[in-house]
Formats: C-alpha cells, sequence, structure tokens
C-alpha cells in the first residue's frame, strides 16, 4: 500500500544531513479537521466485515473507484476484470505502537545526532516535537496497511493506491500525549483479494500489525 501525500516529518541531524523517517512506501494526505476530531461518517456504503481480528476498526465499501490513472498490471492478485472500490476506514492506533515507535526513533537520533551546544548523541528538546510527530504518522501508516489485510483486501499500485487521511495529522501529533490510543478515519482505493474466503460476521484471525520497512 502506498499511502502518499503532501506530509513529510523530518528533522536534521548534524551539519547538514536531514533524517526522513518516512518509508518510501509511507507518506500520508490529511484533510483539515480540527485536531482531535474526527470527520463525521459518511452516508451509505456498504459495511464490509473483517476476516482477521483489528480491534476498534470499521470499514465500508463506498462504490467503485472513479479516476483512477495508474497501470493496474502491477497490482499482485488482480486481472483484466479487477473491479476496484474506494473504502471508508475508522480505526484506532494502539499507544503501545506509538511509544514503541518514539523509543525507537529516538534511540537511532540519538546515534546520529551532533547539534552545537549539545553534547554529541543528544537530541535537543526543540526536535522532540517531530520526532513524536513522526511516531504518529508512522503509526497510522502501519495500522491503514494492518487494516488493509484484515479486512482481506489488496492494495492498489501507484498513485491510485494513496490513502488520505481525514483529520489533521500534524494538528493531532502537536498535543498528542505519548501512550495515548489515537483514533482516525481515512479513505483508499483497494480490491477483494482473491484468495480470501468471506464469511459475513465471520472473523478467522487477528491482523498482525505491518513492520515498516
Amino acid at each position: 500500500m502506498k499511502l502518499s501525500g503532501s506530509i513529510a516529518l523530518f528533522f536534521l541531524l548534524g551539519s547538514a544531513s536531514a533524517f526522513c523517517p518516512v518509508s518510501n512506501k509511507a507518506i500520508l494526505t490529511t484533510a483539515l479537521a480540527g485536531a482531535n476530531e474526527l470527520v463525521p461518517e459518511p452516508e451509505g456504503g456498504e459495511e464490509i466485515f473483517a476476516v482477521k481480528t483489528l480491534p476498534g476498526s470499521r470499514m465500508k465499501k463506498m462504490g467503485e473507484s472513479e479516476g483512477l490513472t495508474g497501470v493496474r498490471e502491477e497490482d499482485e492478485g488482480s486481472d483484466g476484470e479487477t473491479t476496484y472500490y474506494k473504502y471508508w476506514l475508522t480505526a484506532k492506533v494502539e499507544g503501545s505502537l506509538v511509544k514503541e515507535i518514539h523509543s525507537t526513533v529516538l534511540k537511532e537520533s540519538a546515534k546520529k545526532a551532533n547539534f552545537p551546544g549539545f553534547r554529541k548523541g543528544q537530541v535537543p528538546p526543540f526536535a522532540m516535537p517531530q520526532i513524536r510527530g513522526f511516531a504518529v504518522q508512522e503509526s497510522i501508516i502501519r495500522t491503514c496497511q494492518s487494516a488493509v489485510d484484515a479486512y482481506g483486501l489488496k492494495s492498489v499500485s501507484g498513485s491510485d493506491g494513496e490513502v488520505e487521511v481525514l483529520e489533521d495529522i500534524p494538528e493531532l501529533a502537536k498535543s498528542y500525549k505519548l501512550g495515548d490510543d489515537i483514533e482516525f478515519t481515512a479513505t483508499f482505493n483497494a480490491f477483494e483479494d482473491p484468495d480470501v474466503e468471506r464469511e459475513e460476521g465471520t472473523i478467522e484471525a487477528e491482523a498482525e500489525v505491518v513492520e515498516s520497512e
């Protein structure tokens, strides 16, 4: 899944070396809802059932995707007759995941940190909000990726696979308290995995949080 868009949280470590924690596959687009305020659920759509457990999540199929421009042959599991749909998702990011990512990024950042006025390996206080912001962003990315798997879907290649998070993630990150859960909503294009057997109301296994590359 490619989550792409306009925000990339980064900060400078050392002279002019930039640490950009966002992977090539994972950049988010966000809309402009107020901080800590979920965008209202859209009307209509078909509620779909998860095939693996993803606590705190719901998903609706909103209809066939429109305006797709990418090269469809790149989508693993699709064929010339594959139908692509737009999906709406609401999900909860576990606070423990955000905390884990924050800890990892902080440790990695300290290895490279070399700021004037601070000892080598010390991350200055002014960089901490950016580290926290990245932890929030990356945890949402992983949860979106997990949701695609949990609901038996396949992600779409290229720009057509962009995921739009409907809340204002930078604003949310500013007031975020490390360890708290995060609720968010998002829309994206996907198609049903032909290898997944679907039974309404049945949950077969627990979804795993996708590891970042």
